[in-house]
Order: C-alpha cells, then structure tokens, then sequence
C-alpha cells in the first residue's frame, strides 16, 4: 500500500492546507500519516500552555482520525521549532517508521518561521531515511526505498514579501471540500484565536476562501490545493512523480518545475 506522510507545524495547518489532497488519496487505498511539529500550546488567549496544549492535542487526534490518517504527536512548543538537531532526529524516527513514498510539508519559504522550520526539519529528515550515521530518536533503522517530498502553498499564495507562488499542479478538491472543513472543525478551539490574532473572522469560511482562491488560479476548480514537487537529489528518482500519478485524473499543470518565480 502506498503511503504519505504529513509533516506540519500546528494543529489546523493540514487541514487548512492539506488535507483535501489527503482525503482524496485515502479515497485511491493510499495510508496516511499525520504529524503536527508542535504542541500548540501558545494557540490561545484564553487558556494556560498546558490546557491549551491538552486541548489542542485532542483537537488534532480528532481531527486525524476524522481524515483516516494515523496520528503521530508532537515534539516542542509553538515558535520552538527551530531546525536543531535534537528535533531533527525525532522526526528522522517518524520518518523511519512510516517508510512513505510521498511526504507533504510546508511551503520552503512562508509567512511564520514555525512553517519554514517544519519544513526543513521534514525535508532534513526525507533526506537522511537512508543515511544510518544520523541517528534517530528513538533508534529506527533507515529505509533505501525513494521518498518524494511535495510542498503545499504558503498561506496566502504569496511569499513573506508579497510574491505570488504559482504551483507545479493543482489538485481538484470540489468533492472534498466540505470532508476537509469537517476535519478543520474539529480544531474548534481555534475561532476565538484566529480571530483574535489573525483577523480570522470564520476560521472555516477562511480555508474555503482559501482553497477557492487556489481553485480560481487553476483556471478550472472550483476549489484545489497546488503543490510542488521538490527536486529530486538525494531523494528519490529524476522522473519520479507519486503524487502527480495517483491524482491524474484530478489535476491540472501550474508552472513547470524549474521556472524561475516573478514578482
């Protein structure tokens, strides 16, 4: 059985950016992994670090299971995720046990550190799952099969100073639109911070307007998430593809791999 794993910062943001690709690759047979890096302890202006951190936690095993995905816990707090080798090996160990074809991530460069950091520590770790001189923690032995790592769009579609970022391909998710808010739902904890923070009036209504932007940049869907493909050195093969293929029939191009962003 072909298997992804997503590796995110907080809990929601695979659901707010991910979790319709998900959805439909659950759909194709596929086994899904789900790991948010941090705890979200300092997601709330209501409640103390270790509530918010127990709720949030129950939140986002929900919502995994909600998704058909195998939930793995977070390692640190929010805005602690640094790339450290400490942190590194312990999502090396995920990695190690999953053994996924594909991994989802973050965009390489976003709008919150937090984001970027998962992302590297993700990519760091895809790299080493056959490298046996990096340790794990705790101790898994590597993997020599490919691993294809994907990266979702930063939030917005713009880099941190305003660039729109074009994906190598979209992913229709207008039949699992209303499946990928039932996920974000469960994270109900976060409509009082989001608004408060973020300026997120309806934390819900903002993930469909989100994913209905990315279905007008497609030209075509009415609702999608874009990817892109990261290059293929020390990963996987040059022509490998997994994500791409398993969706065909629900995708269209962006901009191809390799072409240069314009602001």
């Amino acid at each position: 059985m072909p298997t992804a794993l997503t590796i995110a910062a907080h809990h929601d943001d695979i659901e707010f950016l991910m979790a319709g690709t998900m959805i439909l690759l659950k759909q194709r047979g596929w086994d899904l992994h789900y790991m948010d890096i941090a705890d979200g302890c300092r997601g709330s202006t209501v409640t103390g670090r270790e509530e918010t951190a127990r709720i949030r936690l129950n939140e986002a095993r929900q919502a995994a299971e909600s998704l058909g995905a195998v939930f793995h816990p977070p390692i640190c707090p929010d805005m602690e995720i640094h790339y450290r080798t400490d942190l590194l090996q312990k999502v090396a160990a995920v990695v190690r046990q999953v053994q996924p074809s594909v991994i989802l991530t973050h965009s390489p460069c976003d709008y919150m550190e937090d984001h970027e950091n998962a992302c590297r520590l993700a990519v760091g770790a895809a790299f080493a799952h056959g490298m046996p001189n990096l340790e794990s923690d705790p101790p898994v032995g590597t993997y020599d099969d490919p691993v294809t790592v994907y990266h979702a769009q930063p939030v917005g579609n713009r880099q941190p100073t305003g660039e729109l970022v074009v994906p190598h391909f979209y992913v229709n998710i207008s039949d699992v639109i209303d499946q990928k808010q039932q996920a974000l739902a469960c994270h109900e904890s976060q409509k009082v911070w989001l608004d408060q923070s973020q300026g997120m009036d309806s934390y819900l209504q903002t993930m469909r307007d989100g994913s209905a932007e990315v279905g007008r940049m497609s030209g075509q869907y009415s609702f999608a998430e874009g990817w892109r493909r990261r290059e293929h050195w020390g990963f996987c093969g040059r022509d490998d593809d997994p994500l791409r293929d398993a969706l065909a029939d629900v995708i269209v191009p962006g901009k191809p791999r390799g072409e240069v962003e314009k602001g």
